[in-house]
């Protein structure tokens, strides 16, 4: 049970310390009145993510050879490569913009939310999910629902603290590419793909 509680953590704050940047841009550009709409637009956002890569997962379970599922840990391997190399791209416009649209909070948080951490997500969450037993899944996205509460309360309180929220963005990005080479090494080692291809 704790491997799974900090296995949901890790891959929740890897992929999500960067939207940190992104939650607080959207609670900053959202009326006070509104504010709980950015949760429920983060949970709507998160659980499509969420049940697209248990999709992902179900499908990949047929494969019958765990080493050939462990090549999945290969993906947040390159990921946390690219984005140290590379780095991400500016999404704070983009936010803006879509905040300013004349439709609902729920909606815009949502599409934001998949939009800027798609990818990110899906990569990390389908090769976790593919080997996680059905108990261990279930603690790991009860985890993910608390990590995502605690994110949302986070973002809101770094609109009042500007130099948190630089520091993040300043080093944020490093942290999330060594947690996600991590976890796919992590995959990797776990799943037997190194001893099947050293052996």
């Amino acid at each position: 049970m704790l491997k799974a509680i900090l296995t949901g953590v890790t891959a929740y704050i890897s992929t999500s310390i960067d939207y940190l940047i992104i939650l607080m841009v959207i609670f900053g550009s959202t009326k006070s009145n509104q504010k709980w709409l950015v949760y429920l637009g983060d949970i709507l956002g998160t659980s499509i993510l969420v049940i697209s890569s248990l999709v992902l997962a179900i499908i990949l379970g047929f494969v019958p050879e765990d080493w050939m599922l462990g090549l999945l840990g290969i993906i947040p391997v390159l990921m946390g490569v690219k984005l140290l190399l590379f780095g991400e791209n500016d999404d704070d416009d983009a936010v803006e913009n879509g905040m300013k649209k004349q439709s609902s909070v729920v909606l815009n948080v949502a599409l934001i939310t998949v939009a800027t951490c798609g990818a990110d997500n899906i990569g990390i969450y389908v090769p976790i999910f593919v080997q996680s037993n059905l108990t261990s899944l279930i603690i790991i996205l009860i985890t993910f629902f608390f990590m995502l509460t605690i994110f949302c309360y986070i973002g809101n309180l770094l609109v009042r603290i500007p130099k948190v929220a630089d520091l993040l963005e300043k080093w944020g990005r490093y942290i999330t590419a060594i947690v996600y080479i991590f976890i796919g090494t992590g995959i990797l080692l776990e799943s037997g793909t190194f001893a099947h291809f050293l052996g």
